[in-house]
C-alpha cells in the first residue's frame, strides 16, 4: 500500500465522516484524487464501512463484558459463532488461542441482564462461560497506526 493511502486510511479512522475537501488538504492531493483513492481503497476492502460510535451509557446499556466461552464437549463441533449469532447483546465474537474456545464482547443493561444473557449462551451453544465485567474504559475505538511497510529486498533498502 502507498504511503499516501495509508495516510487516508489513517485520517478515516480517526474521522470516518472527514470530507474529502479535508482529506485533500491533509494529503496535498487534489479532492478528484482523494476520491478516487478512497474508492479504490473501499473496493480492494481495506475501507470496509464506516459506522457511528455510540454511546451505550445514552441507549440503556450501560454493562459490558466479555465472556470467555469453551466447549462443554470438546468434541461436539466448533459451531458457537452460529448458534449464537442471534443475541443481539453479543457486539463481538473473537476466536482465541489459549484454554476458551471464543471471547464475546456483550452489553446490557444490568446484572440481571447478564445473568439471562449467560444462561441463554450456555444453553444455546453448550458452552462453559467465564465472565469479567468492564467497570471502566478509559478508550476504545482507536485509530490504528497505519505504519509504513518494511522495505523489501527487491529495492535494495534492506
Amino acid at each position: 500500500m502507498e504511503e499516501i493511502d495509508r495516510r487516508i486510511v489513517t485520517l478515516l479512522a480517526r474521522d470516518g465522516r472527514m470530507s474529502f475537501t479535508d482529506l485533500a488538504r491533509e494529503t496535498g492531493l487534489s479532492v478528484s484524487a482523494v476520491h478516487q483513492r478512497v474508492r479504490r481503497l473501499e473496493k480492494r476492502g481495506v475501507l470496509r464501512g464506516y459506522a457511528a460510535i455510540i454511546d451505550h451509557d445514552a441507549i440503556g446499556l450501560p454493562l459490558t463484558a466479555f465472556v470467555s466461552i469453551k466447549p462443554i464437549d470438546p468434541a461436539a463441533p466448533d459451531d458457537a459463532p452460529e448458534r449464537l449469532a442471534h443475541l443481539a447483546a453479543i457486539e463481538a465474537c473473537h476466536s482465541v488461542a489459549g484454554d476458551e474456545s471464543y471471547i464475546l464482547k456483550v452489553r446490557v443493561a444490568s446484572p440481571v441482564a447478564l445473568e439471562d444473557l449467560l444462561q441463554q449462551i450456555r444453553a444455546a451453544a453448550n458452552v462453559s462461560t467465564r465472565t469479567t465485567v468492564v467497570l471502566s474504559t478509559p478508550y476504545e475505538h482507536r485509530a490504528p497506526d497505519v505504519a509504513p511497510e518494511p522495505p523489501s529486498a527487491q529495492d535494495g533498502s534492506v
